[in-house]
């Protein structure tokens, strides 16, 4: 049999994003919660933004961090969610073979950034509790910047040979992705070629990525705990503590989801593919909308700057 969507070619000029296998007559329902979580992620992360600008007490370090990471949020959840959406609501499933290499790049290499801001998150957290006195001449802007740009640095490069790779293999089987958005691994695997390369190279880009940057983070936390511990009363320790709170919860929200997807994608063969797409979603979801409520709520100078634009717009 012979169709539009398993004809032979090079490169398809366009593919078909399937959404959630097997869940397609709910996709409507299922857009609620999505749409409801992609709002929040948008509008908290624009609002750190926001306030970050605004408030010049806050022009420092940690905030810095913070603003990026906002931005890497929102780049990750609007890489993916407004094409997910439209699967949900009009049945849009198409995307052009480049926009998909496109997604493909900003999804993972975002990703990436976002894992190397938040160790750069725990560095200024070891310098502040541990260093004190020589946080500010130690985590200078210029520093910053460094920090910045190495980020993203590395981020670019490192996930640089997934759209390069993907678009050198030949496809001649189907052009269905079985997926609502162009993941790395969903794509290749429509290759009528060995795929092992990338197979190999992405194994690889996650691994290191995930483990040396928890690695680096339990070190600078083990560091910080060692000194919290040192202190003289229950309410410093206590107090110290609560600086570092609101990092720990975003990097749970970051890594918990990220290593379930990872290790259900390689290893749950036997996992429905409804759960691979929705524990993919719920990874790109989640935290995003998490981390800006995490820092609203936990973070005292922005709680206090939010309320106070509240108090003052509206008497």
């Amino acid at each position: 049999m012979s169709d539009s969507n398993t004809t032979d070619f090079t490169n398809p000029s366009t593919l078909i994003l399937l959404g959630i296998p097997g869940l397609e007559m709910v996709h409507l329902w299922i857009s609620i919660p999505f749409c409801t979580m992609y709002v929040i992620a948008v509008l908290g992360n624009l609002t750190i933004l926001f306030i970050v600008k605004r408030e010049l007490s806050l022009h420092v370090p940690m905030y810095y961090l913070l603003c990026m990471l906002a931005i890497s949020d929102l780049v990750l959840s609007t890489a993916t969610m407004p094409k997910t959406l439209s699967i949900f609501w009009f049945n849009s499933r198409e995307i052009d073979f480049s926009a998909c290499l496109t997604q493909m790049y900003f999804l993972h290499g975002f990703s990436v950034m976002e894992s190397g801001i938040l160790v750069a998150m725990a560095l200024d957290r070891y310098v502040a509790i541990c260093h004190p006195l020589r946080h500010s001449t130690i985590l200078t802007n210029h520093v910053m910047v460094k920090i910045g740009l190495a980020v993203m640095l590395r981020g670019s490069m490192l996930i640089l040979p997934y759209p390069v790779l993907a678009r050198w293999w030949p496809y001649c089987r189907t052009n269905i992705i079985l997926h609502t958005n162009c993941e790395h691994m969903a794509v290749v695997k429509l290759a009528c070629a060995d795929i092992r390369i990338s197979s190999y190279y992405s194994l690889f880009v996650a691994l290191s990525v995930t483990f040396l940057d928890i690695f680096f983070i339990v070190m600078s936390y083990t560091q910080i705990l060692r000194v919290i511990f040192s202190l003289p009363t229950k309410g410093a320790r206590l107090k110290t503590f609560e600086t570092c709170s609101s990092h720990l919860c975003v990097i749970l929200a970051f890594h918990i989801p990220r290593l379930f997807s990872f290790l259900t994608h390689r290893f749950g063969q036997n996992v429905p593919l409804h759960f691979h797409a929705l524990i993919a979603n719920v990874y790109l979801l989640v935290p995003p909308m998490l981390n800006p409520i995490i820092y609203g709520v936990r973070t005292k100078q922005i709680r206090d700057r939010l309320l106070w634009f509240f108090t003052h717009k509206w008497t």
